[in-house]
């Protein structure tokens, strides 16, 4: 395959990623309304995803897995990542929670500084400026300088706390670049499983998982296709196209879930709100150029 046509298929790769994770939130919603809980969702589709995912990488995992304590932090912090957005989608505004879920560069900012020692260049200061400015002006409300909370809803809490997860798995993936990403993948498939049944098991609730109604079987099984799918192309994606396309790209989420929130869901935003994820958004593209590595780094590689 020529070069030009891989670059194709990887952009098609992302923006199909992008369009999948702009409508997630829709199954989810309907199934949480129809009865099925975002934890009984969450370990079904993730319970396929994992079946599915030995299947098709048998010979990956049993050439390539080796067991490393980092794969149980990636585990627990990107399982909740995609267990706390795939809640807040279902009970929250979805461009809100997707913009607070945005706010991860402004995170790995100071994650990258504590865990890999990378220093700010320029573009980082920039991307901080931005993103506190953005959140700020996308989180005002009269009475927020009165003691008030500045997010009022557990949705929004949950968006912000997965961006936050996000920002710290990916800090802790690039500080374990030796593990193989087909086995970094399914430690986040187990991860979210997992926080699902712990959430299920605390609520006595484990059990319910055989009165799912059958329709919804269907449903659960598509999506766990899905995601298992997304998960190989976007990873093709990512290992061909540069960091800052690669975001670029993404964004595009935001566009498709604004639309599908409008149109299936009624949700539109104010021009305050779009003002405010509109900066958030400029920071994001920004973010793969806002540290630098640190400098025993550089003077090893001039070195070499």
């Amino acid at each position: 395959m020529t070069p030009v046509k891989q670059k194709f298929l990887a952009i098609c790769g992302i923006l199909t990623t992008a369009l999948v994770w702009g409508l997630m939130w829709y199954p989810f919603r309907s199934l949480n309304q129809g009865g099925v809980s975002v934890a009984t969702t969450s370990l079904v589709v993730y319970l396929v995803a994992i079946a599915l995912g030995l299947i098709t990488f048998f010979d990956v995992y049993r050439r390539q897995f080796r067991w490393q304590p980092v794969l149980l932090l990636l585990a627990a912090v990107f399982g909740w990542c995609n267990y706390s957005y795939t809640w807040a989608v279902s009970e929250g505004q979805v461009v809100r929670v997707l913009l607070l879920f945005y706010l991860s560069p402004l995170w790995t900012v100071f994650l990258s500084r504590l865990i890999l020692k990378e220093r700010l260049t320029g573009s980082g200061w920039l991307v901080v400026a931005l993103s506190l400015l953005g959140s700020f002006i996308f989180i005002y409300r009269p009475g927020l300088f009165d003691g008030e909370l500045p997010l009022s809803h557990r949705y929004e809490w949950l968006a912000l706390s997965g961006g936050m997860a996000f920002a710290l798995g990916n800090v802790l993936s690039r500080n374990a670049r030796g593990i193989p990403v087909p086995v970094k993948s399914a430690s986040i498939w187990f991860g979210v499983a997992s926080i699902g049944a712990i959430k299920l098991a605390l609520a006595g609730q484990l059990g319910g998982i055989l009165e799912i109604p059958p329709q919804s079987w269907l449903v659960l099984g598509i999506l766990g296709v899905t995601l298992l799918c997304t998960s190989v192309i976007s990873q093709h994606g990512v290992s061909i196209l540069p960091a800052t396309q690669t975001m670029t790209l993404m964004l595009m989420e935001l566009l498709f879930a604004a639309a599908s929130a409008y149109l299936l869901a009624g949700e539109a935003m104010t021009s305050r709100e779009w003002l405010g994820g509109a900066l958030i958004a400029s920071a994001s593209l920004l973010s793969g150029r806002m540290s630098a590595k640190p400098v025993t780094a550089q003077l090893k590689q001039e070195a070499a």
